[in-house]
């Protein structure tokens, strides 16, 4: 049978390598801004925006963008703060459900005649699957109404009826 060999790993050239490393200056986040530091600190104490300091650390000779001292002064700067997003707001739920009075409980509603209940406070009850749910007010198109729903319009409008705005 063979058995595989292991190489054996040479410790000291590996010491050695790590001893001698040196990250790519590139690869070290802001290298670049960190010697003129100071000088970003004092243009922000004097409220310029970061595009302005990013213009003119480019005339002076350093290469960066305004993205980047943004992010500079987001992370270095301002400790780390981390920027606040929108909440999405969820999708609203196309039926309406009436809330059942929280004084009472459930079993000692007595039904009322729809005469002694005044109309402005209650909800009518929602009807089993709808086919459309209603994303916004209604607008009547006139071009597509009977003779007798338009002459009912007609006779509204004039009326006064109508809510002025």
């Amino acid at each position: 049978m063979n058995t595989p060999v292991k190489p054996t790993p040479d410790l000291e050239a590996l010491r050695k390598a790590i001893q001698e490393f040196r990250p790519n200056s590139h690869r070290v986040p802001f290298s670049n801004l960190k010697p003129v530091h100071d000088s970003i600190t004092e243009l922000r104490k004097q409220n310029a925006s970061y595009a302005v300091i990013a213009e003119l650390l480019q005339q002076h000779g350093v290469k960066t963008s305004r993205a980047r001292v943004a992010e500079y002064g987001r992370i270095v700067l301002d400790g780390g703060k981390s920027r606040k997003r929108r909440k999405r707001m969820k999708p609203a739920l196309g039926i309406i459900v009436p809330a059942a009075p929280q004084s009472a409980p459930a079993a000692d509603v007595k039904p009322t005649p729809a005469t002694a209940t005044p109309a402005s406070n209650v909800l009518p009850p929602a009807k089993e699957n709808p086919p459309y749910t209603s994303r916004g007010p209604r607008i009547a198109n006139v071009k597509m109404m009977s003779p007798e729903e338009k002459a009912e319009l007609d006779a509204f409008l004039k009326s006064g009826s109508a809510s002025k705005p």
